[in-house]
């Protein structure tokens, strides 16, 4: 049960009406009519009645009503115990970041919370995924920006909806350049620059259906911004994400996706039980109250 919900729930009950209420909310009338029907199967009662005149609430209605009320006036206050604290917050916030799409979505965060908290420093430390994990796990950063595939149990987190799509940098002057899609037919005769990452190195391998000591691989990375100065040296082609150029770009290199067709996603994590420090914390609740809007 979420503040949010409680929120929906006492503006039906006070404008006895869904229409209205949906208005009031700015959400639409089956977003709402769905988070009160969820909200009563959850709870496991009929806390309001549906009829032509609009919404009567039932003894457990008033009584939730009751209780919600309370949760949710403590709720504001405690907010604004923090906004009013909000200029006195200060210390460091260190995060790590693999090169991808979802680096936007971090990105904004972090400047919308240093709007909010201007005496915050934040410490971003770019690195492959596995080396943010290793620093989340021995407390070294406190919010992590990882890529899939990785095991989310130990963690808090919240799934990014933009997909990223694998595929091959190379040189516009490459003989495969060309193509609107490579295949592994296409692409394993060809020098091949991959990530040092251990599961997603096996999966390209695998995806091109050889083993590694029947391909030409001249250099591996940990991440690709120096990688791709080789590729335009022409060391090699780089099997990188498209999320991951968004950094940077070249005239002189195409970007071309794999086929069958391999997607991923980002993933902002935190451990869990843990105990932050106050600005640490008011920034995972930002990532929360994200979380929420996403849903």
């Amino acid at each position: 049960m979420e503040l949010r919900t409680l929120r929906y729930f006492l503006t039906a009950a006070t404008e006895e009406n869904i229409t209205r209420a949906a208005d009031v909310l700015h959400v639409t009338q089956p977003t709402l009519s769905r988070q009160l029907m969820d909200l009563e199967k959850e709870l496991g009662t009929t806390l309001m009645l549906r009829g032509k005149k609009g919404l009567t609430l039932t003894d457990d209605g008033l009584f939730f009503r009751q209780r919600a009320e309370e949760i949710v006036e403590l709720a504001d206050r405690l907010e604004q115990r923090f906004a009013e604290k909000s200029e006195s917050v200060t210390g460091i916030i260190n995060v790590g970041a693999s090169e991808a799409i979802g680096s936007r979505m971090m990105a904004k965060l972090i400047c919308q919370f240093s709007d909010k908290y201007p005496l915050v420093q934040f410490h971003l430390y770019n690195e492959m995924a596995d080396n943010i994990k290793d620093r989340l796990d021995k407390g070294l950063v406190d919010v992590g920006l990882l890529l899939e595939p990785i095991d989310v149990h130990k963690y808090e987190y919240l799934r990014l909806m933009q997909k990223e799509t694998w595929g091959v940098l190379m040189r516009t002057d490459h003989p495969l350049a060309g193509l609107e899609v490579i295949t592994p037919e296409d692409i394993a005769e060809y020098s091949l620059i991959l990530p040092l990452r251990e599961k997603v190195r096996e999966d390209i391998i695998n995806w091109i259906g050889r083993e590694e000591k029947n391909l030409h691989i001249p250099l591996s990375h940990t991440l690709l911004s120096n990688a791709v100065l080789l590729v335009e040296e022409g060391m090699g082609c780089a099997f990188c994400l498209d999320g991951a150029l968004a950094v940077r770009s070249s005239p002189n290199l195409k970007f071309i996706p794999i086929q069958p067709e391999k997607t991923t996603r980002s993933v902002l994590v935190w451990n869990k039980n843990q105990i932050f420090s106050p600005a640490t914390s008011l920034f995972i609740q930002e990532i929360n109250m994200m979380r929420a809007q996403m849903r």
